[in-house]
């Protein structure tokens, strides 16, 4: 069963089309193959596993890690959420843009974001679980957070009644990590190259 990039966002973020064989029995798919994802320019491994279950209006995130760097590729498998992705990379014609879509259990899509995009989602169902394949292990020395609702970001969640967590409410703002000494860990190609 192929793959399918149903569309490309700011340059890294990339949507995969959820293709299932189904009957009266229910159903199959493939998530994740390495051949595959290879085949696309996507990662080919991916070290650790995750799973969330938030009710409606919970928002996690915007969570990024540098060390070891963290990219990630989320789906639902239970419910509907609102997945962003938001640029982090230093130079990037896009650095602050975000992107947001709304994935179900039903709808299968998958959105990859590499480590350079801070990622978040909104649940807009009660139960939605999200899972999400990592191309690295969890390090909280070097994991941090943009605001979800940074002004500067300008998200427009779906929701209003949202419950965030005192971890995220209290992250830091886009321009606060922009100055640190860590944002040069995310670096858009072209400067690297002229450096």
């Amino acid at each position: 069963m192929a793959f399918e990039v149903e569309s490309r966002h700011l340059g890294e973020v990339v949507v995969l089309g959820g293709k299932a064989f189904q009957d009266h029995r229910g159903f199959f798919m493939e998530t994740y193959r390495q051949d595959q994802f290879e085949e696309l320019g996507l990662p080919g491994i991916f070290v650790q596993d995750n799973h969330s279950c938030s009710r409606r209006g919970v928002i996690r995130g915007l969570h990024f890690q540098w060390d070891p760097p963290m990219g990630k590729l989320m789906r639902v498998t239970r419910g509907t959420a609102f997945l962003v992705a938001v640029d982090l990379r230093l130079g990037s014609p896009t650095l602050g843009k975000w992107v947001g879509l709304e994935a179900s259990a039903e709808n299968r899509k998958q959105v990859w974001a590499p480590a350079s995009f801070a990622r978040g989602f909104c649940a807009l169902t009660d139960d939605a679980e999200v899972q999400y394949k990592c191309t690295g292990v969890y390090n909280s020395k070097a994991e941090s957070a943009i605001r979800w609702d940074d002004p500067e970001i300008r998200i427009e969640w779906p929701l209003r009644d949202t419950v965030i967590s005192a971890k995220d409410r209290n992250a830091q703002t886009l321009a606060q990590w922009l100055a640190s000494e860590n944002a040069r860990q995310f670096v858009f190609p072209e400067q690297l190259v002229n450096a």
